[in-house]
This record gives structure tokens, C-alpha cells and sequence, in this order.
């Protein structure tokens, strides 16, 4: 490290690497500029109400409304759309208007295009250039009911044999291919709700500036100095005080008729419309964000809904969060997160993703980054920490069956805590990150939940368990459920509580601890106290956590954005081991939740109680969520209970609730005994095919000594990257 101090180090790090940051931001600053003389183009299929609300949108802007059909076709060619249609014939047609759209220039206007206009790909990339590309995405039977009202019985491309509703869903993928910003037009809104939706799109579109992040620990004068993008706290992950990142602004409400728009939709339809709109579309374009989102929920999940909802037992539901290629929630994340940091990764770095797990992480996140490829996967590495006796031996086989590119996973004996705070002091050490950046131009971030692009597609899952409710009518849109959820790190409860904000009718999120109840006591009290409490290894690992990083967002949120009182309160519990919330701030973190905790022998009661009158077998923590929701729900509504882990990652605990005998010990042969005792859910495909094809492999273990960490970190840098330069 020659003569250079800690400060030199941080600063040489900041002028290699993080100068890229300001590059971006001056880029899109410049694209976020006011429209100018550029063209607003409304585009979607025939019955719209394009041309109505391109006529009020340019009134309301003082700017020209051109509509193509009647502006530009019936002008060039003289004569009526319909009449050419007729003489030409539908590929003709295309053709001859594709021609006629290619010729058309225009400066500062609206502009209607035609229905057909996007399946002519030279004419949409002429016009695309001009302007942005607003998608008018109407309800299909509001688009029906217009074309019937308009007598018009044949579009352009219809052939014979062809219904209306099947050529327009067959147009959808071109409207999705061309479109800058998404107008989600709820059921029954007319051409004026429309068009104020065009407006508020556009005005989103120009003032980037207005979604932005701000720390959990940053005050009011702070926030305002400084421009933090989604593409910049996707790489960052943590903070520079310590914080976590949250919207400066909170999330979007999205209102009742669109919501009943997304209850039709399958899951990846849904978490593209809700995260365009978390999103901006100068930080990742809709076309790109749409990509992603469809590779990450695809084929690599056993359910084509992705995240079911099934009926248990009285008013209790369970979302099985457990079929992604690891078995757990943690892959409704983190088969989207890699993906949406690659794309934002600044230029020239390699960036080294540091993650403690208290099981399931691990595996998720090195699942994720493995589907990478080219350059992103050669510039990501993925170094896992777990306790080493602190997971249960099927995850330890998942993490440990990783061994290809840049990824690795080192056991800890210590506990997950210890973990995640080496972790969060390597981000804090600024000689220790400037060294890596100028030693190996490596910069360390995370793909635990600190990490915004970790927390925000959770959202999407809880929506969903609400919308498959409303579509399988055990609720009407706007009936309230309550949510149960196993909470160790808050992640999942705050994603929650954001859906909430969005405008899902989640009455209560209810917080379900095993014995180590450090959420349950902070909900109930008011007090978090660390001073003197030990770790006890559970069940139900997962949760086994006492220091909460998601809670400082939570509290954040319910102080109303107070960062001085976040900070003050997370810096007496890094000194102190303890803090104590005011009583009015109390009273509204019990407005938002509720909180409970489970014992181990109930834990399993509950695992054979449910499956001898149902058939259902759960994991332990979907088993700690039930039991807490049997004492603390008043069956006034529906309850989902977030069911995170397949059962057959916890064989053994399984196994002594159903009370079997002769227990193998191969994990492949333990899940096959568990399938052939469960009736539902069926046996996980692809956790069986890892453990098969895996086999028991040799893993690295560490001392839980800080200094330790840190030369895994160095190691794992120098056989990652070096290697590759």
C-alpha cells in the first residue's frame, strides 16, 4: 500500500471508480431535460382514444395535435384509411403506411399514431427518434366496446379465420417493443382520465430529478444537496453514513381500477407494470427493464404463477414463495437483482458482491449471479459468509455446490450477526475500500436486503397475493387482508409495508420471531435491547437474527423520514446495544404491525397438526408465521401467510414434527422419504437436481475474526479478477 494514508486511498478509489457515478448522472440530467421541441407519440391499439387524447393533451400543452390517420395517410394517399385498406390489401397496407410514416417529420407536437403504425419497424425507429413513445395500455374490453360503438369489424393485419381479440393481443408485443413510458389506463377511464395520465407520465418522464434517495440517516438539508439515482444505490448498496436507501419521495399509489387491470395479469405482466412505475425509465428503459423481468420469472421457476397463493385452512392462505431454482423467496428477488445491477454498473470497475446469509440468501444470490453472462459475469464476483453452524445441511450443500466463475461461499464460526457486522464495517472502512479499488479495481456492494434493488421486487409478490384473491373471488378490490410473515432481517415485513403505501388493503403486517423475538419485543415495547441477549440456534434459521437491518427503514418510514432520530437511535444501538423508541412513535409502528413469536415445540406442533388435517406439509418458519397468526388474527378477514422455504430444506425438523422414523441421512434420500409422505406441496425439482448433481463438496471455514474476513476478501479479489486481467 506504499505511503499512501486511509484518506489517500478513499480518495484515489473515488477518482477510479466512482467518478463513473457523475458521468451517468450528467447523461441523464441531459436526457431528463424538458421535451423542447421534441414530439409526444401516443401509441396503442385501434379504440384507444388516441386521437381524442392527443387532441386534449396538446390543448392542455398549447402544442399541435397531428394525427396520423387523418394528417398524414388520408392526406398523402386522398383518400379514406378504410378505402385503402380495402383496395390494398392488410400486407400491402402496412407497407404503403409504413412508407408514408417514414416521410413524416414533425417537431413540438402530439402525434396520434395509427394502431398498425408499431408493426412497421424502420417507420417506428423513424419516428421513435423524434420524440417519446407513449404507450396507451386500455383495458381490452374498454378497447372492444369502443371498436363496437366505432362499427369497426376488421384491423389491419385481421386475417380470416382471425378474431378482433386475438390480433390485438398478437399487436401487444409491438407496443411493448417501442414504447419510453407505460400509460396503465384503468378499466372504464375515459379519454379526459387518459389524458391527465399522459400528462402526469410526461411530466414524470422530464423531472428525473424528482426520484431520488436519500439515507435513513441523512436530515432534510443533506437530502436536498446531493442527486442519488436508482442506478446509483443499486451498485452503492449501503449508504455513505451508514443508512440504508429509501425513495426521497416514498412509493407511487397506484389507484383502485388499475389495480383491477393487474388481478388478469400473470405474475411477470404484474412486476413490470408496478416497477415502471418504482423505476425511472432514464435509469433502466422499459424495453430493458421488460427483458429482465421476463428472464427472471421464466422456466427457472416449477410454477408458471411464480408465486401461487393456495387455500389452507379457514381464512388462512399461503403464498408459496418457495418455487424458485433455490427453494426459497429469497429468488423472487434475486433472480431480478443481478440483472438490474449489471445494467447499472458504472464502466471499468469489477465489483465484488459480499453477502451474509443465514441460509437462504446464499444460495439465492449465487444462483442469480451465475445467469449473468459475458462481460457482467467476468466484471461480478459473489463472495458468501454463513455461520457455519447456523444454517441447516441442505443449505449448506446449495451454497457450497456453487463453484463456478466468481462466486464462492466461506462458513463462519460465529453466528449470522457477526456476519453481516464484519460486512457492514468493511463498506465503513474507507482504507480498506480505497485499497481495493486502487490495488485491484474492485468496488464492494451487496445483494442482501440492505440493498434497494434486493427489497423493492418483494413488493411485487405481496401485491400479487393480493390480486390472485380479488381474481379468484375470496375478496372484492378494496376488502382489507392481513399479512403473516417470519421476520428475522425485516426485508420481508417492510416490502410489505410498502405494497401497503402503493395501495394494496393490507390491514396489519404481523411479524411472526422464533425464541429469538428481537422484532417481537421491539414491536410490543417500544425497546430493542441487545445488551446480554445470545443467539439461539432454531428451527427455523433463517430467522435466527438479532440485529435487524431492515428495521431502520421501517422505523424511517413510520417517523415520517425523521434521519436525525434514525440516526441517533442506530448509533446508541451500535454503542450501546440498546435503544428505546418515544411513545407517540411507538404507537404508530403498532398501527402498522403487529408482532408475535413461536416456540420450537409449537413450531412443530403446528408442521403435524397441518398436515394431518390437510395434507399440506410447511417449512418451520411458514410453521412460526401460523402460529402466530392462529393467536393474533381475529378471522375478520383473510390472512396470507408468506410461506419462504420449501419444506424439504429443513428435512430433519420435518421429519421429528410428522414424526418419522428411521431418518436417512443423505439429504437426496431425506427429500425423497418427504415426498412420499407430502401430498402438497409437491417435491422442489430443482433443489433435488443440485443436491444430486452437487454431491457433498469441501468448503472453506473461517475464524470469526474480522481480520479473517477481510483476507477471504483479498483472496477471493485476487482469484476472481486477477486472474481475468
Amino acid at each position: 500500500m506504499g505511503l499512501l494514508n486511509a484518506s489517500q486511498l478513499a480518495l484515489r478509489a473515488a477518482t477510479c471508480c466512482l467518478r463513473h457515478f457523475a458521468t451517468s448522472k450528467s447523461w441523464l440530467s441531459t436526457k431528463a431535460s424538458l421535451l423542447g421541441d421534441k414530439n409526444i407519440l401516443l401509441m396503442g391499439p385501434p379504440g384507444a382514444g388516441k386521437t381524442t387524447v392527443g387532441r386534449i393533451v396538446a390543448h392542455r400543452l398549447g402544442l399541435p395535435a397531428v394525427d396520423i390517420d387523418d394528417d398524414v395517410l388520408e392526406t398523402t394517399w386522398r383518400m379514406p384509411v378504410a378505402a385503402k385498406l380495402a383496395a390494398v390489401g392488410g400486407e400491402r397496407f402496412l407497407e404503403e403506411e409504413g412508407q408514408a410514416l417514414c416521410n413524416f417529420s414533425s417537431s413540438g407536437c402530439v402525434v396520434s399514431l395509427t394502431g398498425s403504425n408499431p408493426l412497421h419497424a424502420a417507420a417506428m425507429q423513424h419516428v421513435k427518434e423524434s420524440g417519446l413513445v407513449v404507450y396507451l395500455d386500455v383495458d381490452g374490453e374498454d378497447i372492444m366496446q369502443r371498436l363496437a360503438r366505432m362499427c369497426v369489424n376488421r384491423i389491419v393485419g385481421q386475417e380470416a379465420g382471425a378474431s378482433m381479440r386475438d390480433i390485438l393481443r398478437y399487436r401487444r408485443q409491438f407496443y411493448e417493443k417501442w414504447l419510453d413510458v407505460r400509460v396503465l389506463c384503468g378499466r372504464g377511464d375515459t379519454e379526459e382520465e387518459i389524458a391527465e395520465k399522459v400528462l402526469k407520465a410526461v411530466d414524470r418522464y422530464q423531472n428525473h430529478a424528482a426520484e431520488t434517495y436519500v439515507s435513513t440517516r441523512s436530515d432534510s438539508v443533506e437530502s436536498s444537496n446531493q442527486k442519488t439515482y436508482f442506478s446509483d444505490v443499486v451498485v452503492e448498496g449501503l449508504a455513505t453514513d451508514g443508512g440504508l436507501y429509501v425513495p426521497k419521495n416514498g412509493f407511487p399509489n397506484i389507484d383502485a381500477r388499475e389495480w383491477l387491470r393487474l388481478a388478469d395479469m400473470s405474475y411477470p405482466e404484474r412486476a413490470l407494470v408496478l416497477l415502471e412505475k418504482c423505476i425511472h425509465p432514464l435509469d433502466i428503459s422499459a424495453l430493458d427493464l421488460r427483458t429482465m423481468i421476463f428472464k427472471a420469472y421464466g422456466s427457472n421457476f416449477s410454477s408458471e404463477a411464480v408465486a401461487p397463493v393456495k387455500h389452507l385452512i379457514h381464512n388462512q392462505y399461503v403464498q408459496e414463495l418457495f418455487h424458485g431454482p433455490t427453494a426459497s423467496f429469497k429468488d423472487l428477488a434475486l433472480q431480478l437483482m443481478p440483472q438490474l445491477f449489471a445494467h447499472c454498473l458504472p464502466p471499468m470497475c469489477n465489483y465484488l458482491i459480499l453477502v451474509a446469509t443465514s441460509g437462504d440468501t446464499g444460495s439465492a444470490v449465487l444462483s442469480g449471479f451465475s445467469r449473468l453472462s459475458g462481460t457482467d459475469r467476468h466484471r461480478t464476483g459473489v463472495l458468501v459468509f454463513f455461520p457455519e453452524e447456523g444454517v441447516s445441511e441442505i443449505q449448506k450443500l446449495q451454497m457450497t455446490s456453487f463453484r463456478e466463475g466468481n462466486a464462492r461461499a466461506v462458513s463462519v464460526l460465529s453466528d449470522f450477526d457477526f456476519c453481516q457486522r464484519a460486512i457492514k464495517r468493511m463498506f465503513g472502512e474507507s482504507g480498506l475500500t480505497g485499497h481495493l479499488a486502487v490495488e485491484y479495481g474492485t468496488v464492494l456492494s451487496t445483494a442482501n436486503s440492505i440493498n434497494w434493488a434486493r427489497l423493492l421486487p418483494q413488493v411485487v409478490y405481496h401485491s400479487s397475493a393480493y390480486l390472485d384473491l380479488c381474481r379468484d373471488g375470496v375478496i372484492k378490490f378494496g376488502e382489507p387482508i392481513d399479512v403473516c410473515i417470519p421476520t428475522g432481517n425485516f426485508g420481508n415485513a417492510m416490502s410489505a409495508v410498502y405494497a401497503k403505501q402503493m395501495g394494496v388493503p393490507i390491514r396489519k403486517v404481523i411479524c411472526a420471531s422464533n425464541h429469538n423475538r428481537i422484532v417481537t419485543d421491539f414491536i410490543t415495547t417500544g425497546e430493542y435491547d441487545l445488551r446480554g441477549r445470545p443467539l439461539v440456534p432454531s428451527h427455523s434459521p433463517a430467522i435466527d437474527i438479532l440485529k435487524s437491518s431492515n428495521l431502520e427503514r421501517f422505523i424511517y418510514h413510520v417517523s415520517h423520514g425523521d434521519g436525525r432520530l434514525v440516526k441517533e437511535l442506530f448509533t446508541r444501538l451500535d454503542a450501546r446495544q440498546h435503544f428505546r423508541v418515544p411513545e407517540p412513535l411507538l404507537g404508530r409502528v403498532q398501527q402498522e404491525a403487529l408482532a408475535g413469536w413461536c416456540s420450537e415445540d409449537d413450531c412443530l406442533a403446528a408442521i403435524q397438526s397441518v398436515h394431518t388435517r390437510t395434507g399440506y406439509v410447511m417449512d418451520t418458519h411458514t410453521a412460526v408465521a401460523k402460529v402466530v397468526a392462529d393467536r393474533l388474527q381475529d378471522g375478520s378477514c383473510p390472512v396470507v401467510l408468506c410461506s419462504t422455504a420449501h419444506y424439504g430444506k429443513f428435512a430433519p425438523a420435518v421429519f421429528k414434527a410428522l414424526r418419522i422414523q428411521n431418518i436417512p441421512e443423505d439429504p437426496v434420500e431425506q427429500l425423497k422419504t418427504l415426498a412420499s409422505t407430502a401430498s402438497r406441496p409437491e417435491t422442489h425439482r430443482d433443489m433435488m437436481t443440485c443436491l444430486e448433481e452437487g454431491g457433498r463438496r469441501g468448503h472453506g471455514v473461517c475464524q470469526a475474526e474480522y481480520d479473517v474476513l477481510v483476507e477471504e476478501v483479498e483472496s477471493m479479489i485476487q482469484d476472481s479478477f486477477l486472474k481475468v486481467m
